[in-house]
């Protein structure tokens, strides 16, 4: 057998992830999809921390190749509202994307997105301190949004729910999703209105 290099490791963890998600992912499930033992893996992943930084370093891969500068004549809100879509799509391309990226602590492509986003908001006059808090929260509403969207329903808890006593007991609450959803918007406009709340602050 050839030796193996870190890339097909990366590339057989994130099938392995679509397959299992992310609490079907270990070293040892990884080692047996490559018929090796799992010590041969440790020269390239020391542990599974390790390994869901370098997944996340893949998922979030393409937001960062496809980052580019924001055009003058553009408003700083919609570009940033176009990066954090493209961030949700990536995230939305992998079973538990989102919570694999949202366990990597130590990722260098999530870090140069933050780090262009900041800038790009610095440039267009907005203060460092805000600049960073409006990126870091919209990070962290795309990642629980995303979670949450990847997150499926139980089914028992769904058969057994009492719909109509839940809907009396939360009438404004339920005139709220109504009022949303029956004028047409969908699952994307939710995403999208709500984060031009942390951006636009409307």
């Amino acid at each position: 057998m050839m030796a193996l290099n870190k890339n097909e490791i990366i590339e057989e963890a994130l099938k392995l992830l679509n397959e299992a998600g992310i609490d079907g992912v270990s070293l040892r499930s990884l080692a047996n999809r490559l018929g090796v033992k799992a010590p041969t893996l440790y020269w390239h992943v020391k542990n599974k921390a390790a390994l869901g930084n370098e997944m996340a370093e893949r998922i979030l891969e393409p937001v960062s190749r496809d980052l580019r500068p924001r055009d003058i004549e553009q408003p700083w809100q919609e570009w940033l509202l176009h990066i954090f879509n493209h961030m949700r799509q990536a995230l939305l391309a992998y079973t538990d994307g989102a919570r694999v990226v949202a366990g990597a602590h130590f990722s260098l492509t999530m870090a140069h997105v933050t780090e262009a986003a900041i800038r790009t908001l610095l440039t267009a006059g907005v203060s460092l301190r805000e600049s960073r808090l409006i990126v870091l929260t919209a990070t962290r509403f795309t990642l629980g949004h995303v979670i949450e969207e990847q997150t499926p329903l139980d089914a028992d808890m769904t058969n057994d729910f009492a719909m109509e006593q839940f809907q009396k007991g939360h009438p404004t609450l339920i005139a709220g999703i109504e009022e949303y959803f029956n004028s047409g918007r969908t699952a994307d406009d939710l995403f999208n209105d709500s984060l031009r709340l942390i951006i636009e602050g409307r």
